[in-house]
């Protein structure tokens, strides 16, 4: 079982092959694959790993993994995978985490924002592993959070959280059901500029702690689709950053991406949800 996530990787870079010989147009799938390996195994994990690596002949960039937990039945109703409570504090999680700097992989992090001080602990205690932030640490604004400063509360953890000089973040996610806005639920989908509104407070706040050298903006579809299409979206992306300069918009629409992951100029990653299914 542990190494079913092997033939995720065989069949991206199967598509990969497939784009690369042009007989599909001029579309090039995946310049990287952020793949899954369940790190619980502790350093059994390195075979996963190694296997994966050579399955994509070395485009495998790095580990998505979801360490979702929370206390109140609504959420964990809507949880595709439940983990237990401080998963990234595990030893055993930290021993399989530790192979990531072996082979040169970073670390795609997917919780909900009251977690964020734990990634906090595994930031610092790795620090010669760069940790990707998925979808701005999930900001949950729904059910027993409706009506809290939850805005206030995010701010606090990811202003500690920047100080950890390795981690980068996803510009991304908002589209998703947990942060409240209650966008799919409109007679009419928001437009471009609704949504730059309505979307600054946390964009801006990421970028303003990180810098534009550590965030990258992210399409995180299908799943976002429920709440706007994904050219709106880029619009929106586009209007939240007008007053930056042409290098922090080239950093956050692109170069920080393809630094972090090491993918080619004009490369992007495949992120693969295996353990989120």
């Amino acid at each position: 079982q542990e190494m079913q996530p092997l033939g995720e990787t065989e069949w991206v870079e199967g598509l990969t092959a497939q784009s690369a010989s042009g007989h599909q147009g001029k579309t090039r799938i995946a310049a990287g694959i952020i793949g899954f390996a369940e790190l619980t195994l502790g350093s059994a994990v390195a075979p996963i790993l190694e296997a994966q690596i050579a399955a994509s002949k070395n485009r495998l960039r790095g580990i998505r993994y979801s360490s979702t937990w929370d206390p109140h039945p609504e959420i964990q109703a809507t949880t595709a995978r439940l983990r237990p409570k401080g998963l990234l504090l595990d030893a055993k999680f930290q021993e399989g985490f530790a192979c990531l700097r072996k082979y040169g992989l970073v670390f795609d992090a997917f919780m909900y924002h009251p977690q964020l001080m734990d990634l906090v602990a595994l930031a610092r205690a790795f620090a010669d592993t760069n940790i990707v932030l998925n979808h701005i640490g999930t900001v949950l604004a729904v059910g027993p959070y409706k009506g809290e400063d939850v805005l206030g509360e995010w701010k606090k953890s990811m202003t500690i959280l920047a100080t950890c000089p390795n981690v980068y973040v996803k510009l991304g996610g908002l589209g998703m059901h947990h942060f409240g806005f209650g966008w799919s639920e409109q007679a009419e989908p928001p437009g471009s500029v609704q949504l730059a509104e309505e979307m600054k407070p946390y964009i801006l706040t990421c970028i303003d702690l990180f810098g534009a050298d550590r965030c990258m903006f992210e399409s995180n579809f299908p799943p976002d689709k429920l709440s706007y299409s994904y050219n709106i979206m880029w619009n929106a992306f586009k209007r939240i950053t007008n007053d930056y300069s042409a290098k922090e918009r080239a950093a956050l629409f692109h170069d920080t991406a393809t630094r972090v992951s090491r993918c080619p100029a004009g490369g992007c990653c495949v992120n693969m949800k295996h353990n989120s299914r």
